[in-house]
C-alpha cells in the first residue's frame, strides 16, 4: 500500500489538482474496487499456487510470454525508479542539498537495507519509512477545500480536453503497476501462508486500497486547494513547486519538512519494492526455483538486478532534470500496459490455484468487465493526451 502512493504517484495527483482542480477526484475512488481485485488476485495466487507471478507465468503460459513480461516489468520498474529518485533529489534541493549528496546517501541506504539478508527486516524499514506518507492526509485537511466546489467540479468532465485525458490515463497507472503485481505475489508466497490466512490477507489488501487512494486524493485536494484555485490551468515542473504549493498549509518550515518527509517515504519505500520487483520478477522468470522468500545477497539473480536497477535510476537523474513530465509519463506508460498484467493475472488465477480458489463465475465476470473498462480508459485516455 506505502509503495503504491510512489513519488510518481504523488506528483500525478498533485499535477491533477493543479491543471484540473478537482475534476480528477472521483477517479480516486472509484479505482478503489480496481486496486482491490488486481491485488486480490496476487493474494490468491501466492497462497493457493504459492509461486511468484514470474514463476507462474513461465510454468503456465510459457517463455514467450514470460519475456514479453520481463520486458513490461523492466521498463516499468526503470520508469519507478527515476520517479523515485527524482523525488529525493527534489526534497534535497529544497534544503539547498545537492543531488551528488542526497543519490549516493539514498542509493547507499537502499544497497544497506538489501544487504541485511532478511526480508523482515527490509519490510519493517520499508514500512517505518513509508509511514511518513501519511504526512499528507494532514496537508489536505490543512487546506480547508469547498466542498460545494468540490461537487460542481467533479460533475464538470472536460472529455474533449486531451490534457485531462492524458492525466486520467496517468492516474490509472499511478494505481495499477507491473512491478506491484510481481512484488506483492512473490513476497505474499515467500511467508509460506496457509488456506487460513486467506481472509484476514484479503483484508490487509482491502485496508490497504483504501488508504492509498486516500494518500492520492489528499494530494490532490491540496493542490486544488492552492495552485488550482489560485491559477487554474497551471503546470507544476518540478517538486520543488508541488512543495512551495502546499507547505505554507502547515507553515512554511514545518510544511516543508513534512512535505519532504511524505516525498521521501513515498520514494524509498517504492524503490525498495520496485527493485525487490525487478530482482525477483527476472530471477522467476528466468527459470530460478525461488519461490519468494527472502531477497539475500546469496542469490544472485536478484542482487545483481536490484543494484544494476537502483544504482543506474540515480545516475539518470544525477544527469537529468527533475520534471514533472517524467513522473506523469511513467504513470502513463503504466496505464498502456495494463492490459498486459491484467489479462495475465487473469488467465492465472483461472488455472494456477487449487480447484476450490480459482476465478470463476460472477466475479470472474466482474473482475473481467472492471479491468476491461479500466484498460480502455488508460489507453485511451494515454494515447489521445500524446496525440493531442
Amino acid at each position: 500500500m506505502l509503495a503504491d502512493s510512489d513519488v510518481g504517484s504523488v506528483v500525478t495527483a498533485g499535477q491533477s489538482g493543479a491543471q484540473f482542480g478537482y475534476r480528477l477526484l472521483p477517479l480516486q475512488f472509484l479505482l478503489i474496487p480496481l486496486l482491490y481485485m488486481i491485488q486480490e488476485l496476487t493474494v490468491r495466487l501466492g497462497i493457493f499456487a504459492g509461486r511468484g507471478h514470474g514463476a507462474l507465468l513461465r510454468e503456465l503460459i510459457g517463455p514467450r510470454w514470460s519475456w514479453l513480461a520481463a520486458a513490461g516489468l523492466t521498463v516499468s520498474c526503470a520508469g519507478a525508479l527515476l520517479t523515485e529518485f527524482s523525488g529525493v533529489a527534489g526534497v534535497g534541493e529544497l534544503f539547498g542539498v545537492s543531488r551528488s549528496v542526497t543519490l549516493p546517501l539514498a542509493v547507499a541506504a537502499l544497497l544497506g537495507v538489501f544487504l541485511t539478508g532478511s526480508y523482515r527486516r527490509v519490510e519493517r524499514a520499508a514500512i517505518a519509512i513509508g509511514l511518513f506518507e501519511l504526512c499528507f492526509l494532514g496537508v489536505a485537511w490543512a487546506a480547508r477545500p469547498d466542498f460545494s466546489v468540490i461537487a460542481a467540479q467533479s460533475a464538470a468532465i472536460p472529455w474533449r480536453d486531451s490534457g485531462y485525458d492524458y492525466l486520467l490515463a496517468a492516474n490509472i497507472g499511478a494505481v495499477i503497476m507491473p512491478w506491484m503485481v510481481f512484488y506483492q505475489q512473490s513476497a505474499v508466497a515467500g511467508r509460506r501462508p496457509r488456506a487460513e490466512h486467506y481472509a484476514a490477507a484479503r483484508w490487509d489488501t482491502a485496508i490497504g486500497a483504501v488508504i492509498t487512494q486516500l494518500v492520492m486524493a489528499a494530494v490532490l485536494v491540496a493542490a486544488a486547494a492552492t495552485v488550482g484555485t489560485r491559477s487554474p490551468g497551471a503546470s507544476l515542473t518540478s517538486v520543488g513547486d508541488l512543495s512551495r504549493a502546499l507547505a505554507p498549509l502547515l507553515g512554511a518550515q514545518g510544511g516543508r519538512i513534512a512535505f519532504a518527509l511524505g516525498v521521501l517515504g513515498a520514494g524509498l519505500v517504492a524503490a525498495i519494492v520496485a527493485s525487490l520487483a525487478l530482482g525477483w520478477g527476472v530471477a522467476e522468470l528466468a527459470g530460478s526455483r525461488r519461490q519468494g522468500g527472502a531477497p539475500g545477497a546469496r542469490e544472485p539473480w536478484v542482487a545483481a538486478t536490484r543494484a544494476v536497477a537502483v544504482i543506474g535510476g540515480a545516475a539518470a537523474i544525477w544527469a537529468a532534470p527533475d520534471l514533472v513530465a517524467l513522473n506523469v509519463g511513467t504513470q502513463v506508460m503504466n496505464a498502456v500496459m495494463l492490459p498486459l498484467i491484467s489479462v495475465s493475472l487473469i488467465v492465472l488465477a483461472r488455472r494456477a490455484p487449487t480447484p476450490a480458489h480459482r476465478l470463476r463465475g460472477w466475479y470472474l465476470l466482474l473482475v473481467s468487465c472492471v479491468a476491461a473498462v479500466t484498460c480502455a480508459l488508460g489507453v485511451w485516455g494515454g494515447i489521445a493526451g500524446a496525440l493531442g
